[in-house]
């Protein structure tokens, strides 16, 4: 029998997590994968709920509990590393832990994998549930992605990783820093299924417009050689443009690039393949749940 891991990195947000397990227990009767659960404990300063769980279907649960907080795409990393050394296993989904990665999709992933088991799937986001705002501030993301960087990327972190995939992935500096991004970079040979953002199921979405300003310039810092090169013919096309024309207003887009260049490579130095690759030395303990 396929063996499938999901990986759920949790900060805090015990209520919501333990509502999706509920739920993906519910999904996966008589399938025939055996599917097993790891959550990474982000370091959470909030104690997980005590309640009973009953899980009839889900083969394991456990937990990995981090010494320091580390984000959510580094416990993306950490937990693809301990996996791929740790366990046996044919694919790993990776997925949100509130609700807003849908259960109901993994239906989705299966099917795909009885046509595609050697290939990459993503879930493609083709509608979203947030406010207007928060929508144009993510096109405007997207677009900025694929003029800098040449990328089209549609999905997030739910996907679905071969065992050949993941293992490119740990050996991939900038994986410890952006999940998306080194996936487009590593795997390009993918396949997609449709995905609707779902709504949280309990508190407010964490995806302020900062942390989308971070998550954007975390995946143009993973091609970052193709940024500055498109930054410059960018530059000196503009300012050609405008020679003659120099003022305050004129001069704002030349800042913003600059402000941009200067920010990916500070955030590139969180790539880092030798902190990558001692990570697991960050688990403190591992419950084990079912």
């Amino acid at each position: 029998m396929k063996k499938i891991k999901i990986l759920i990195p949790v900060y805090n947000d015990w209520k919501s997590v333990f509502k999706l397990l509920e739920v993906i227990d519910s999904k996966i009767k008589d399938w025939k994968y055996e599917v097993s659960v790891f959550i990474i404990d982000d370091a959470s300063s909030e104690k997980k709920i005590q309640n009973e769980f009953y899980f009839k279907n889900l083969k394991s649960i456990q937990i990995l509990v981090m010494k320091e907080n580390k984000g959510h795409a580094r416990c993306n990393a950490l937990g693809l590393k301990y996996i791929y050394e740790k366990e046996e296993f044919d694919f790993i989904i990776l997925m949100d832990g509130d609700g807003e990665d849908r259960p109901d999709e993994l239906v989705l992933f299966f099917q795909k994998l009885e046509n595609y088991p050697d290939k990459v799937i993503t879930a493609n986001r083709v509608k979203r549930s947030e406010g207007l705002i928060f929508k144009f501030c993510y096109l405007v993301h997207k677009c900025l992605t694929f003029i800098f960087t040449g990328q089209s990327i549609k999905f997030g972190n739910y996907t679905c990783l071969t065992k050949l995939a993941v293992n490119k992935m740990i050996n991939e500096k900038a994986t410890w820093n952006s999940f998306s991004g080194s996936l487009a970079k590593t795997i390009e040979d993918r396949v997609s299924i449709p995905s609707i953002r779902g709504t949280r199921y309990f508190g407010e979405s964490k995806m302020s417009f900062v942390n989308l300003v971070k998550h954007s310039l975390s995946i143009i810092t993973v091609f970052k050689k193709v940024l500055l090169v498109r930054s410059l013919v960018f530059l000196i096309t503009y300012l050609f443009l405008i020679f003659g024309k120099l003022s305050i207003i004129t001069l704002i887009p030349v800042l913003l690039i600059i402000i941009m260049i200067i920010s990916t490579i500070i955030l590139s130095k969180r790539e880092n393949l030798s902190e990558y690759n001692k990570c697991l030395k960050n688990i403190k303990n591992i419950e084990v749940i079912k």
